[in-house]
C-alpha cells in the first residue's frame, strides 16, 4: 500500500532539487501535492507531467500573502493540509563572512527562517482543528557541523534544526510532528554558491572528501526521508534533526 495514500501536502520550493524529488515521491507513495515556488515555468510544467493530484502556486515563501494563496489553493483543491514540506531555501556565496552585505544576509534569514514562521501560522489552526499534522522543515548539516566559508547560512539553517524541535516540543499536544531534515551538500542549482568555485570534477572532490560514503545528497536521499518522516511508520517521530548526510556529521 501506498505509504502517503489519501494524504495532502505542501511543498516549497518544490519545482526543482529536493523539492522537486520530494513532490515526485509523495505522487508515486499517494498524496496530493501543492507545489509553491517562484520558478514559474518549471513549477507548471511539473504539475502538468504529474496530472490531477498536483497543483502549482506561485509563492516567494519570505512574504506572508504568498503563503496564504498557497494555503488557499490546497484548500481549495484538495482540503487541508496533512504534510507541510519548508523546503524553500537559499543562501549566500561561499565567501569571508565580513564579505556578505546585509541585503544578502536579509534575504538568507527571510526565505530560510521566516518563511517557517509564516508558514506556522498559517497551517497550525488548520492542523489543530484535526489534531493531526505533519511539518518537516529542511535545515542542513550546515547547522549541525558548519563549513567555513557559509557563515551566515549556516546560522540560518541552525536556526530551522532549533525551530523545528521547539516546534515539536510546542505542538506534540496536539499531535503535530515537527521534524528537520539535514542534508549535507547537494547536486542542486546552488552547489556552485555552496562551493564557492566552479563547479568541476576537481572541486567536487574537495567537499566528496569530507562525506564518509563517497558522494554528494541526491533527491531521491531526501526524498526518501521526507517519505518517511511524513508516514505513519514514523508516527512517534518528532523534534529530530535527520542527517541525510553520508555520515559527514557523525
Amino acid at each position: 500500500m501506498a505509504q502517503l495514500a489519501g494524504k495532502v501536502a505542501i511543498v516549497t520550493g518544490g519545482a526543482g532539487g529536493f523539492g522537486e524529488g520530494i513532490v515526485r515521491a509523495y505522487v508515486v507513495e499517494g498524496a496530493s501535492v501543492v507545489i509553491g515556488d517562484t520558478a514559474d515555468a518549471k513549477g507548471d510544467a511539473l504539475a502538468r507531467e504529474l496530472g490531477s493530484k498536483v497543483r502549482f502556486a506561485h509563492c516567494d515563501v519570505s512574504l506572508r500573502p504568498d503563503i496564504d494563496a498557497i494555503v488557499s489553493v490546497c484548500v481549495d483543491h484538495f482540503g487541508s493540509p496533512d504534510i507541510v514540506v519548508n523546503n524553500a531555501g537559499t543562501t549566500h556565496r561561499n565567501m569571508p563572512l565580513l564579505d556578505v552585505d546585509e541585503s544578502t544576509f536579509d534575504k538568507v534569514f527571510a526565505v530560510n527562517v521566516k518563511s517557517i514562521y509564516h508558514m506556522v501560522l498559517a497551517v497550525v489552526p488548520l492542523m489543530r482543528t484535526r489534531k493531526s499534522g505533519v511539518i518537516l522543515n529542511i535545515g542542513s548539516t550546515a547547522g549541525i557541523r558548519p563549513r567555513p566559508g557559509l557563515t551566515w547560512y549556516n546560522a540560518s539553517k541552525g536556526a530551522v534544526n532549533l525551530l523545528s524541535k521547539s516546534l515539536a516540543i510546542e505542538l506534540g499536544p496536539d499531535r503535530i510532528r515537527v521534524n528537520a531534515i539535514c542534508p549535507v551538500i547537494g547536486e542542486t542549482g546552488l552547489l556552485e554558491q555552496f562551493m564557492g568555485m566552479p563547479d568541476t570534477p576537481e572541486n567536487r572532490a574537495k567537499f566528496v572528501s569530507s562525506i564518509p560514503l563517497g558522494r554528494m545528497c541526491r533527491a531521491s536521499d531526501v526524498a526518501a526521508a521526507a517519505v518517511y518522516l511524513a508516514s505513519d511508520a514514523a508516527e512517534f517521530i518528532s523534534g529530530v534533526e535527520f542527517p541525510v548526510d553520508g555520515a559527514r556529521t557523525a
